[in-house]
C-alpha cells in the first residue's frame, strides 16, 4: 500500500488530472445515473473552499509580519497588471461583439437580485473590507479575510517577539501542508466534477447557445493567449509563452473544473512556490488576484449585455462602449470568487442602455445555462492569470535588479 502510495504521489498531478477528467467523461456518458460519483467533486471542492480562507488569512498575516523591504515595487506592479488585463478584456469583449453581434432568446428571468449600480458594487466591496474577520474566514469574504490579515500583519510586525511571529509562521506552513493533501485528491475531485458537468449537461448547450458559447470563449482565449502575453512580454521583454502555457495548465486546468477563483487559491499558491516566487510577495498577491484580476467576468459582463442590446435593436456607439468597458472592469472587480459570480452584474451594465430588470435577468438565466462551459473557462483565464501576473510582477524586479531569471 506505502508503495502504490508513493507511486501516486510521484506521478505527475496535471497527469493524475487528466486521467480523472477523462474516466469521469466516459462514467458521466456510460452511466448517467451513477449520482454518488458526484459526491467526490462536491468533497473536493468542499474542502478547498473551507482551507483556502483560513490559508489566505495566515499566510498573509505571516508574510506582513516578516515582510523585508522591496517588495512594495511588485505590489505596485501587480496591482497595474491585474487592472490593466481586465480592461483590456472589456475591451476585447466589446470588440468581438462588433465583430460577431450575437442575440439570444429571452424567455425565463432568474430569479437573484442583481445590485442597482456600481455605486453598490463599490458599497459592498469596502463594507466587505471591514466586516467581522471571523465572519469573514467562515463566509470566504475574501475582501474582508485580506483587510483584517494585513491589519493583524502589521501591527505583529510592529509589537510582536520573534517568538510570536515564529508561531505565526509555523502557523501558516502547518496550514500550507494541509492543503498540499488536499490538492493530491485533485484528480478524484476533478472525476466528479467532469461526471457531473456531462451527465447534467451533455452537449446540447452547444446547439442552442452555440454561437454565444463561441464568441464568450473565443474572447477569453484571445485574452488568455495574446492580450495577457503580449502585457507580460513587455515588462519582462522576453518570450512569455513558456510562463502563460505553464499557468495554463498547472493553474486554468484545476481552476476550469472547480469553477472558483477562491477554491484555486492553494493551488496558484503551490504553482507559485514552484516556480520560485518570494512566499512574502505571492501569498499576498495571489488572493488579492482571486479579488481584482477578472478578466473572464469583464468578458462575460460586457458579451451577454451586448448580445442583450442586440437582440432588443440597440444601437451602441463608440463612446458608449468605452463606458460599458470601464464600468465593467470596475464592477467585475467586485464580482464574487465564486461559481456565477460575474452574471448578477449584467443588469447593471444593461441598465446604461436603459435595459429593464426583468428583460436584463433572463440574460442571467441564459447564463446560468451556459455557464458549465462560460464560467468555467472564465475561472481558468482568470485564476491563471493571477499566477502569471504575479510571477511577472516578480521577474521584471529581478530583471531590473539584473538577475537570472528561469521560468
Amino acid at each position: 500500500m506505502n508503495g502504490l502510495v508513493k507511486k501516486y504521489s510521484e506521478m505527475s498531478l496535471v497527469l493524475r488530472i487528466l486521467i480523472g477528467l477523462v474516466i469521469g467523461a466516459i462514467i458521466g456518458i456510460a452511466f448517467p445515473g451513477a449520482t454518488a460519483v458526484a459526491i467526490l467533486g462536491k468533497v473536493f471542492v468542499g474542502a478547498l473552499k473551507a482551507i483556502a480562507p483560513v490559508l489566505v488569512f495566515v499566510l498573509v498575516m505571516s508574510a506582513i509580519s516578516k515582510a523585508h523591504g522591496g517588495i512594495g515595487s511588485r505590489f505596485r506592479t501587480v496591482i497595474i497588471l491585474y487592472m490593466v488585463s481586465t480592461l483590456l478584456a472589456a475591451v476585447v469583449a466589446v470588440i468581438g461583439s462588433y465583430i460577431f453581434p450575437v442575440q439570444m432568446v429571452l424567455t425565463d428571468a432568474a430569479d437573484s437580485t442583481p445590485p442597482s449600480g456600481i455605486a453598490e458594487v463599490l458599497s459592498n466591496l469596502f463594507t466587505n473590507m471591514v466586516s467581522n474577520p471571523i465572519n469573514s474566514l467562515s463566509s470566504a469574504n475574501y475582501m474582508g479575510v485580506l483587510f483584517w490579515a494585513v491589519i493583524l500583519g502589521l501591527a505583529l510586525k510592529k509589537l510582536a517577539s520573534k517568538q510570536t511571529i515564529d508561531v505565526i509562521s509555523d502557523l501558516a506552513e502547518i496550514t500550507s501542508t494541509a492543503v498540499r493533501w488536499v490538492i493530491q485528491f485533485a484528480p478524484f475531485g476533478i472525476l466528479g466534477l467532469v461526471y457531473e458537468s456531462v451527465a447534467e449537461s451533455g452537449l446540447g448547450i452547444f446547439t442552442t447557445y452555440g454561437k454565444l458559447v463561441a464568441l464568450l470563449v473565443g474572447c477569453m482565449l484571445v485574452v488568455a493567449l495574446v492580450v495577457d502575453p503580449f502585457i507580460a512580454w513587455i515588462y519582462l521583454k522576453r518570450n512569455p509563452y513558456p510562463l502563460v502555457f505553464r499557468c495554463l495548465k498547472e493553474s486554468g486546468l484545476t481552476a476550469f473544473f472547480t469553477r472558483s477563483s477562491a477554491a484555486n487559491i492553494p493551488v496558484n499558491m503551490e504553482l507559485c512556490k514552484r516556480l520560485g516566487l518570494d512566499e512574502d510577495f505571492y501569498s499576498v498577491s495571489i488572493p488579492l488576484g482571486a479579488t481584482i484580476n477578472m478578466d473572464g467576468a469583464a468578458i462575460t459582463i460586457n458579451v451577454m449585455t451586448l448580445a442583450v442590446c442586440h437582440t432588443m435593436g440597440i444601437t451602441v456607439d463608440i463612446p458608449t462602449a468605452i463606458i460599458l468597458s470601464i464600468l465593467s472592469t470596475l464592477a467585475a472587480c467586485g464580482a464574487s470568487g465564486v461559481a456565477g459570480g460575474s452574471l448578477l452584474l449584467i443588469p447593471m451594465a444593461c441598465s446604461l442602455f436603459g435595459i429593464g430588470n426583468d428583460v436584463a435577468m433572463q440574460a442571467v438565466a441564459v447564463g446560468f445555462i451556459i455557464g458549465v462551459i462560460q464560467d468555467s473557462v472564465e475561472t481558468a483565464l482568470n485564476s491563471s492569470g493571477d499566477v502569471m501576473f504575479a510571477a511577472t510582477a516578480e521577474f521584471h524586479d529581478r530583471i531590473k535588479r539584473g538577475e537570472e531569471v528561469k521560468f
